[in-house]
């Protein structure tokens, strides 16, 4: 099978918490014959999978190492604190790291904060993953400081979140390895995900099905307006004869009549 053959397609990995629903829709509605493939990864393995090639593009959480790899920000999440719904916290509308000064906060390894010490007193040892933590939350033993985005891939009935302001944030982004040139399917991508149309001057060309609809819509446009033209051009040659020529109806100007001449 040469290369002309392969059938085209499009791997996107994403970090927990991040949920490409809404572009992975619009992707299949523009490019119907391009698969696309969903990779999940954890936050810290992202950037290593895109430059290795594992993937084509991938929603990643900042910051991290940009070697090789190009990145576009999107957005910046809330950081919540999550606890149980009985905790004293839940009463207020947001939190302080003051506030949290008492209680057990934990810091997973795979913390996406990129903060040295969360507030709090420390737990005595670091749950591996967030999911860990959230556990033990729920077991009553301390609390966990989170992109909101996490904290609702872990909900629980048991368990719910606040603001909590002065903290870090986590800021996700698109990106993809680097290259002289940009990938076709990699353009669409970034296209789709930074809202142009489907007729972007910056998207690339339109499929040839629908050119030729459009060719076909002008075609016949076209053709009509070659024929309204020897009607006007006879329109004008009739205004230029005018009325009386085509219907007889119009009276010659008479004759101007001289002086009468006196008799002698």
């Amino acid at each position: 099978m040469t290369g002309s053959e392969v059938t085209p397609s499009f791997r996107l990995a994403y970090v927990p918490g991040v949920t490409p629903t809404k572009w992975v829709r619009i992707w299949n509605e523009r490019l119907p014959d391009v698969p696309l493939t969903l990779l999940q990864v954890s936050a810290a393995e992202a950037p290593e999978v895109l430059r290795g090639g594992g993937a084509d593009a991938g929603f990643v959480r900042l910051p991290f190492d940009r070697t090789d790899l190009s990145a576009i920000p999107l957005y910046t999440e809330t950081t919540v604190v999550v606890i149980p719904k009985d905790h004293a916290v839940a009463a207020v509308d947001e939190v302080s790291p003051e506030d949290l000064a008492d209680e057990v906060i934990f810091h997973p390894l795979d913390d996406t904060l990129g903060w040295e010490r969360p507030p709090g007193l420390p737990a005595y040892e670091r749950p591996a993953t967030t999911a860990d933590a959230v556990e033990l939350v729920a077991a009553g033993v301390g609390l966990l400081v989170v992109p909101q985005s996490l904290a609702r891939l872990h909900h629980r009935k048991d368990l719910t979140y606040r603001p909590l302001t002065d903290a870090p944030e986590s800021r996700v982004a698109l990106s993809w390895p680097e290259a002289e040139t940009t990938p076709d399917l990699v353009e669409d991508f970034i296209g789709i995900v930074r809202g142009r149309t489907v007729n972007s001057s910056r998207g690339r060309t339109q499929p040839a099905a629908q050119a030729k609809s459009k060719s076909a819509t002008k075609a016949p446009a076209k053709a009509a307006q070659q024929k309204r033209k020897p009607a006007a051009s006879k329109s004008s040659a009739g205004k230029s004869t005018g009325k009386g020529q085509r219907g007889g109806t119009a009276r010659a100007k008479p004759a101007k009549r001289g002086k009468p001449r006196r008799r002698s």
